[in-house]
């Protein structure tokens, strides 16, 4: 049971000296937690994310002791080694949930640990870190996420969302997903937006305006580098862009192993709650997608909404409501998260993914990652701008909630980084 704590008893009395922990190991498991869990779609791809980055800081921080924990239940002895609990934790939660990976997850196991001196620290440092992700993994055992949920429309009225091609027979996908249980914020609705702008505003039809114009796939109007940022964004999901993000920005900042395993607990936390919360916006408002509101423009009241009924956007409708960007509400949690750990200062950062080689962009500022995002929804065709607009609100909101309320430093001064 989880309330109770896991108490790990070494029969043996040692003389330990003081551990230098490095971030290299927390940095290597996050990079291949990130390979690992890469497939799945964004929703379940940040649950396991946001699992196996906890259960590496639950994990280090019952050793290092700076945080506040996040289960509380993880007990280490004097002079456990920190790096063979952090590699044992993700190793354990990610061959639970990946049991097909499990010889190359085996393999990096065993790698890391090589690089680690043999001895009782060891020993314990990976009795650690396997009670870590056995904690984890039973704490999120029912929490909603197993069983799938779809939603049928019930009405063709304007603003309602209606079927796109991309969906399957049985209707709007991930409806269970506002359901499950989140990991920091207090529920899904907590921080749900405001209704989207009506149909008869200028705001509706300027957004309208621009989508219809940039987001078509035929569009002669959308640059090509609007083309490029919207097919990257398009395979790059929030966890597949912010934690390489995280990565290098724990390096140029020369972290350490503790800061590391907090920094990407929280980023991961951030994002996958965000993903809950905008799904209850979405299924609370229903709001139609670019694609359908295009094709029935002369039926929306608003005299400046042209219809376009051969409207087909650049990049394929995800099968589910409009309102708000659930990638803008994930990234923006992110960002939130990281901005207030690191400043919202320069950096240098390089993105790139394997399913588009060629394709790399370098970002200074944490905002150039999400304003790019914003862009790729529209000019991709499948966003109204305010629909991003609403996604960056509660993104925000989200991560500061993720930030003020959980892993608090135990220490006077939080670490010399944070902001």
């Amino acid at each position: 049971m989880i309330g109770r704590r896991i108490l790990l008893i070494v029969a043996v009395t040692l003389s330990f000296g003081s551990m230098v922990a490095t971030a290299d190991v927390v940095l290597d498991w996050n990079e291949i937690m990130v390979a690992t869990t890469a497939g799945q779609a964004p929703q379940p791809e940040a649950r396991f994310a946001a699992i196996t980055q906890l259960a590496v800081f639950e994990a280090v921080n019952a050793i290092t002791q700076h945080y506040q924990a996040y289960l509380g239940t993880i007990v280490a002895p004097e002079g456990t080694s920190a790096e063979a609990a952090a590699v044992a934790a993700a190793h354990g939660v990610l061959r639970h949930y990946f049991p097909g990976k499990a010889a190359s997850l085996d393999a990096a196991r065993l790698n890391s640990l090589a690089a680690i001196p043999d001895g009782m620290s060891k020993a314990m440092g990976i009795a650690v870190g396997e009670a870590a992700a056995a904690a984890m993994i039973t704490l999120r055992a029912a929490d909603g996420s197993g069983t799938p949920e779809f939603y049928m429309p019930t009405s063709s009225d304007p603003t309602q969302w209606q079927l796109t091609p991309s969906c399957p027979p049985a209707g709007g996908i991930l409806l269970h997903w506002r359901n499950v249980t989140p990991f920091a914020i207090q529920s899904s609705n907590q921080f749900r937006s405001e209704p989207p702008p009506a149909l008869t505003s200028k705001k509706y039809a300027f957004d309208y305006s621009e989508v219809r114009t940039v987001g078509d796939i035929n569009s002669i109007e959308r640059p090509r580098d609007r083309t490029d940022v919207a097919r990257f964004y398009a395979v790059s999901s929030p966890v597949a862009v912010f934690n390489p993000t995280a990565r290098q920005i724990i390096t140029e900042n020369d972290a350490s192993l503790s800061e590391s395993a907090r920094t990407l607990a929280l980023i991961n936390m951030a994002i996958s709650d965000a993903l809950f919360s905008v799904f209850d916006t979405k299924y609370h408002y229903t709001f139609w997608r670019p694609e359908t509101a295009i094709h029935a423009g002369d039926l929306d009241s608003n005299p400046r909404t042209d219809a376009n009924p051969s409207f087909v956007p650049l990049i394929t409708t995800p099968c589910f409501p409009s309102y708000p960007s659930a990638h803008a509400s994930a990234s923006y949690s992110a960002r939130e998260v990281l901005e207030r750990l690191f400043s919202s200062g320069r950096h240098s950062i390089t993105l790139s993914n394997p399913a588009l080689p060629g394709l790399i962009f370098k970002y200074r500022r944490l905002q150039e990652i999400t304003d790019d995002i914003d862009d790729a929804r529209v000019y991709g065709g499948i966003h109204f701008r305010f629909d991003q607009e609403a996604g960056a609100r509660m993104g925000r909101r989200v991560g500061a909630y993720v930030y003020r309320y959980k892993l608090r430093s135990l220490q006077n001064k939080a670490f010399s980084l944070e902001r």
